[in-house]
């Protein structure tokens, strides 16, 4: 499909898998997607893992293939308050975009990435998917508010993933007639039919825990709000299995032990794709208790439900959470930072077998929505209108009515 503009898409993440999130998911997702349909696609992001795959502050740049997409990590030098100095991403950057036809979608928040394109001599087609506002980090916010001035006025398009998070956004409200709606996509085949490795991992958390398993998926950081997790945990039978890392794991462990529960709870840390896979098959529901619109979309929750899954999530005020698994339809939606009221949301999934299937059986049907093949050909769209006579490569806009 792009193939016949000759243009070349440059994906500028934060991250990139084996580092989970779902943003770095979501980019590995379309970039795949898109080189699958013919597109030319480079993903530049920072290289997180040391030569050994461990976790480091201080790492090389490295240069790979995923399934046809050219991936650059960028080796740092050092990581502080949420940014990363990389010596050579100014270096890399101007090189790349140096090449002709060449297409900048940017995924924000990002501060390396926003930072360093703010600099650039030129401006280029851009596109950007908002995926949240920058909520807690008040120094972080305001100190790159000069820079996402400058980024967000110059690029054609800005896409959020829901209706719903543009409605909560004061900083989306200045670029209105810039928005566009694009929702996360997964392959969902992968979470339909499980393959041997999944199947095998499933069975073997069921023989271990029994079940009654919860299954929590995300980074341990605050907005995920896993005290409510644990805390709900002391009203509900059944076994806790958390999957991720994060700096407040040690602090969650102490609530644990302190509420008793630490016996029923299993932290997985990282795994396989495929074993995750497993533990959503595994699961009685998902619960998803993340608090705050830094958490704007929640794309676990469709990997969830495409596995048959229920999701229970919270109430984020504007957020995209709600509507991506939505109560008494696909899952249900608690009040946030109510741990009572999950803990009882979780017994009517135990005790109303005919409401966790009903749930089930809608949530893989919605799982289908998020499809993405869907994704990336309207990514597609967006792109070739920002290519286009519809928007001028000054970065401003003809007035379009989108929303």
């Amino acid at each position: 499909m792009l193939k016949t503009l000759n243009h070349r898409i440059i994906h500028l993440s934060k991250y990139y898998p084996p580092d989970r999130g779902g943003i770095e998911t979501h980019v590995q997702t379309l970039a795949r997607t898109q080189a699958a349909l013919g597109a030319e696609v480079h993903v530049v992001c920072v290289n997180a893992f040391d030569k050994y795959g461990r976790l480091s502050t201080r790492t090389k740049t490295v240069n790979e293939v995923d399934c046809d997409v050219k991936v650059t990590r960028l080796g740092r030098f050092l990581s502080f308050a949420r940014f990363d100095f990389c010596p050579e991403i100014f270096s890399t950057l101007c090189q790349l975009v140096d090449k002709p036809n060449t297409l900048v979608h940017l995924h924000t928040p990002n501060p390396t990435m926003l930072i360093a394109l703010s600099m650039l001599p030129r401006r280029l087609p851009l596109v950007i998917t908002h995926h949240s506002d920058v909520i807690k980090q008040k120094i972080l916010k305001y100190g790159l508010r000069p820079f996402e001035y400058l980024v967000y006025s110059q690029t054609s398009r800005v896409l959020t993933t829901s209706y719903q998070y543009i409605q909560g956004s004061k900083f989306l409200h200045s670029y209105r007639d810039k928005l566009s709606i694009l929702p996360l996509g997964i392959d969902f085949s992968t979470y339909i039919k499980p393959n041997p490795i999944a199947v095998d991992f499933s069975n073997s958390l069921k023989e271990k825990y029994g079940e009654i398993i919860w299954l929590v998926v995300g980074r341990l950081v605050y907005y995920k709000a896993l005290h409510i997790a644990i805390e709900a945990l002391t009203l509900v039978s059944g076994t806790l299995i958390i999957v991720g890392v994060g700096p407040l794991e040690q602090k969650l462990k102490t609530l644990a032990k302190k509420l008793g529960v630490d016996n029923r709870i299993v932290w997985l840390g990282h795994i396989s794709e495929h074993e995750l896979v497993g533990a959503y098959h595994a699961a009685t529901a998902l619960w998803f208790p993340s608090n705050v619109r830094s958490e704007g979309f929640g794309l676990v929750q469709v990997e969830a439900m495409a596995s048959g899954c229920p999701v229970i999530n919270a109430n984020i005020p504007c957020s995209g959470v709600p509507w991506v698994s939505r109560h008494e339809q696909e899952g249900l939606t608690i009040p946030i930072n109510d741990s009572v009221a999950l803990a009882q949301a979780a017994k009517r999934l135990l005790y109303e077998p005919a409401l966790h299937h009903r749930l089930a059986t809608a949530s893989r049907k919605r799982s289908e929505y998020f499809n993405h093949i869907t994704m990336a050909k309207q990514s597609f769209e967006f792109y070739k209108k920002v290519l286009s006579q519809e928007w001028n490569y000054t970065g401003i806009p003809k007035p379009v009515n989108i929303l």
